[in-house]
């Protein structure tokens, strides 16, 4: 997923949400108190992802919230310009607002579009900052030692699911402590 405003995640351009940028703004205000837009997130679809689209969208309004990028009362795009946009069945932007929903995230407005309703837990902008210079180091380490893409993805991957596994104590599947095994993703 791509967010721009400097922050990227996971595999890459195509399967992200980018702010909508500047652009586009009436001179209204949102609920939230900022700038009213069409909506402050745009969604991108990575096929070959194996995910399906729907989480896809719910995964990107998600990392939007994480990320500060989405505020309680934010627009998400409407669903005729998401369909537009990325060429999907309405049904498939309908499940993923229903899964907002259900997840206290979002809420429809009949006549105006579904709103955010809540944000999740944010890390402060100057550690976002560190912490993605730092990262950027990292991926350059993994770019110059000839990783591609894919080979930087699983190796953050397995080395996530590693450290989240040694810091719960739980073991791997041939029942050896997690720290005694090399993993792959």
């Amino acid at each position: 997923m791509h967010i721009d405003k400097g922050i990227s995640t996971g595999t890459g351009g195509a399967g992200g949400a980018s702010p909508a940028g500047a652009g586009g703004r009436d001179g209204s205000t949102a609920p939230s108190g900022r700038a009213a837009t069409a909506s402050p997130i745009e969604f991108r679809l990575d096929p070959g992802s194996g995910v399906p689209t729907y989480l896809q969208l719910v995964h990107q309004v998600e990392h939007a919230l994480r990320l500060g990028y989405l505020q309680p009362g934010d627009q998400l795009p409407k669903v005729r310009d998401v369909v537009a946009a990325l060429a999907i069945n309405p049904n498939t932007v309908l499940k993923a607002y229903k899964e907002l929903e259900v997840k206290g995230l979002a809420a429809g407005r009949p006549g105006q579009g579904t709103f955010v309703q809540a944000t999740l837990s944010q890390i402060a902008l100057p550690e976002l900052t560190a912490l993605r210079r730092s990262l950027s180091g990292w991926l350059t380490s993994a770019d110059g030692a000839g990783l591609d893409q894919d080979g930087i993805v699983a190796l953050f991957t397995s080395a996530l699911r590693d450290f989240y596994e040694r810091r719960s104590g739980s073991r791997t599947r041939g029942g050896a402590p997690s720290g005694e095994t090399e993993g792959v993703a």
